[in-house]
C-alpha cells in the first residue's frame, strides 16, 4: 500500500510536491490506514556519472534524493524510486540495463525501500532475461527492497516471476476510465492462482480520485483491486483530495480484505453479462464476497453457498463491509439489489 506520482503527475514532479504528498499522506490518515510508501515515478533521474552513477534532476530534486528519502522516513513511511530494465526508462532518462548493480548499491545507500522496474527500450530482450539481474543485485545490497515488476504482462509474469519479484504487472496502463478498469481486472483475475504471501498479481496503480470515473464507479474500482489482493497504490493528488475520495481510499474494512494475512487472491465464481460473483478466502474461516453490477442497468444479485466455496446448508452473518453493518445470518444463499456500475461488498462468518 502506498502513492505513486504518474497516474496523476506524469513528469511533473518536485521535492517539495513528494514531500506536501508525504505530509498529506499523514494529515488525511492515509498513512495509518496502511499507505506507507512513497514512491517517485519516472523523470526524478537526469544523468549518469563518469563512473555511471545515476544523477538526479538537480533542478527538480536540489537536496538530493538521500535527503528526500530521510525525510520521507521520518514522516513514519517509506521511499520507492522507479527505473527500467531497458537502456532508457519510459520518458527517455537513463535506464538500469547493465547498470543493475551499480544502481542498486545507489538506491541502498539512498535507503531506497522499493523499487518499480519499467519496461520500455528493452533492446527486444526477454524479460525473462532482463529482470533476475536487479533481484540478484538488489538482494546483494543486504537492503530488504520491494521489488515490483513491471513488464506490463507481456511474457505472463505470474507464470514465472514468483522467484523474481514481489509484484508483477499483469496488464498495460490502466487509464482513468471505466472501460480501461474493467478490462486490466478481467485481466488480472485469470492469474488469481499465482499469487500469494511474498508475491503479488499487479493490475496497476489506482484512479480513484483523478476524475475519470463517477464516485460510484470509483467505489466499485477500489473494491475490485481489494479483492483481487491486488497492491493499492494511490494515484491521485492527495494534496487536494476530495472527502469522498478519502473515504473510499481510507475504507477499514475493504482494506482488512486486501490486506488480510491468508494472501489468497479473490476471484469471479459466477458471471453473465449483467453480473459477476467474486470471492476469496480469509482468516478465521471468513470469506470475502463481491457482487459486482459491470451493467447499464440496476439488477439483483445472487450468491450461492456453494460457490463461494463454503457449506450450503450452514448459516453466514453477512457484513456489509461499505456501510460496516451486520445485514443478518443466510443459509445457502444471499441476494440483493446492486445499481449499475456498483457493488455490494460483504465478510462472511460462520454462525457456529
Amino acid at each position: 500500500m502506498g502513492w505513486n506520482s504518474w497516474n496523476h503527475f506524469g513528469c511533473s514532479i518536485n521535492e517539495q510536491l513528494i514531500k506536501e504528498t508525504a505530509d498529506a499522506i499523514v494529515q488525511t490518515g492515509l498513512g495509518a490506514a496502511g499507505y506507507r510508501y512513497i514512491n517517485l515515478d519516472d523523470c526524478w533521474q537526469i544523468s549518469r556519472s563518469e563512473n555511471g552513477t545515476i544523477i538526479a534532476d538537480s533542478q527538480n530534486f536540489p537536496s538530493g534524493i538521500a535527503a528526500l528519502a530521510d525525510y520521507i522516513h521520518s514522516r513514519g513511511l517509506l521511499f520507492g524510486l522507479y527505473s527500467d530494465a531497458g537502456e532508457k526508462t519510459c520518458q527517455g532518462r537513463p535506464g538500469s540495463l547493465g547498470y543493475e548493480q551499480i544502481d542498486a548499491q545507489t538506491y541502498a545507500s539512498w535507503n531506497v525501500d522499493y523499487l518499480k522496474y519499467d519496461n520500455c527500450y528493452n533492446n527486444n530482450i526477454p524479460p525473462k532475461q532482463r529482470y533476475p539481474p536487479m533481484r540478484d543485485a538488489l538482494n546483494s545490497t543486504g537492503r530488504p527492497i520491494f521489488y515490483s515488476l513491471c513488464e506490463w504482462g507481456e511474457d505472463d509474469p505470474a507464470t514465472w516471476a514468483g522467484d523474481v519479484g514481489n509484484s508483477w504487472r499483469t496488464t498495460g496502463d490502466i487509464s482513468d476510465n471505466w472501460n480501461s478498469m474493467l478490462s486490466i481486472i478481467k485481466e488480472n483475475d485469470k492469474w488469481w492462482k499465482y499469487a500469494g504471501p511474498g508475491g503479488w498479481n499487479d493490475p496497476d496503480m489506482l484512479e480513484v480520485g483523478n476524475g475519470g470515473m463517477t464516485q460510484t464507479e470509483y467505489r466499485s474500482h477500489f473494491s475490485l483491486w481489494a479483492i483481487s489482493k491486488a497492491p493499492l497504490i494511490i494515484g491521485c493528488d492527495v494534496t487536494n483530495i476530495s472527502k469522498y475520495s478519502l473515504s473510499i481510499l481510507s475504507a477499514k474494512e475493504v482494506i482488512a480484505i486486501n490486506q488480510d494475512s491468508l494472501g489468497i487472491q479473490g476471484h469471479i465464481v459466477n458471471q453473465t453479462t449483467n453480473y459477476q460473483v467474486w470471492t476469496g478466502p480469509l482468516t478465521n474461516n471468513t470469506v470475502a464476497m463481491l457482487l459486482f453490477n459491470p451493467s447499464s442497468k440496476s439488477t439483483s444479485i445472487t450468491a450461492w453457498w456453494n460457490d463461494l466455496g463454503i457449506d450450503s446448508t450452514k448459516p453466514y452473518y453477512v457484513r456489509d463491509v461499505w456501510q460496516q453493518e451486520n445485514i443478518g445470518a443466510f443459509t445457502g444463499s444471499f441476494s440483493t439489489k446492486v445499481d449499475s456500475h456498483d457493488v455490494f461488498m460483504a465478510v462472511l462468518t460462520p454462525v457456529y
